[in-house]
Formats: C-alpha cells, structure tokens, sequence
C-alpha cells in the first residue's frame, strides 16, 4: 500500500485522468474530492463489497476476489 501525506487543496493523479484532492479535514475525517471519466466506476469499500457478494449470491458462489495482497498460497 502506497502512503501519501497531503494537505488541504493538494492532490494526487492515478492513471492520467484520475484526480483526487483533499478537500476538508477534520478531526479523524477528510473529505475527498475526485475528477475521473464516465466510464469509471468509484465505490466506498463497504458498498463494493456488498456488490461483490451479491454478485456472488446470484451466481451460486460465495467465492470473493482476493484483495490485492493476500498471497494465495497461505
């Protein structure tokens, strides 16, 4: 995993045309703000993972991807 410290109005850019600015911090929260094209799908971690299993249901697994990570092998 990748770590990086920015401040408020500062960004990062993934990929060319994915950008993701620091928009407002306070306390433990910040606040995100994200230009990508149509055609990218952004979801909170909960909610992909919600989507992920009832994908799953709906095709008679309860297999999930691995996270990139996990080492398969363990």
């Amino acid at each position: 995993m990748l770590y990086l410290t920015r401040k408020i109005g500062e960004s990062i850019v993934i990929n060319d045309d994915i950008e993701v600015t620091v928009v407002d911090v306070r306390g433990k929260s910040i606040k995100l703000g994200m230009t990508f094209p149509e055609d990218v799908s952004v979801y909170r971690r909960e909610v992909y993972e919600r989507i992920l299993a009832e994908q799953a249901g709906a095709a008679g697994t309860t297999d999930t991807p691995l996270e990139k990570d996990e080492d398969p092998a363990q």
